[in-house]
């Protein structure tokens, strides 16, 4: 029971050591979007057009009380 009590003890704020940033390696690719996003501005969002093949039929035709009521 002794040797799980180190286990229990909870570690403070001034117990635990900071950890080092990790230096970020230099990427042409990142140097140059962020120089072109400075230029021009953010890329808009990119939308998602449906396909046309896989559209979705009806499954049942329209009925005639629905075909009157939609004049």
């Amino acid at each position: 029971m002794r040797t799980r009590d180190w286990f229990r003890v909870r570690l403070t704020r001034d117990d635990w050591m900071a950890r080092k940033k990790k230096i970020k390696r230099f990427r042409a690719v990142t140097a140059v979007k962020e120089m072109a996003r400075e230029q021009i501005g953010t890329p808009p969002p990119t939308q998602v057009v449906p396909d046309r093949t896989k559209r979705k039929k009806e499954k049942h035709k329209p009925t005639l009380g629905k075909l009157l009521n939609a004049d």
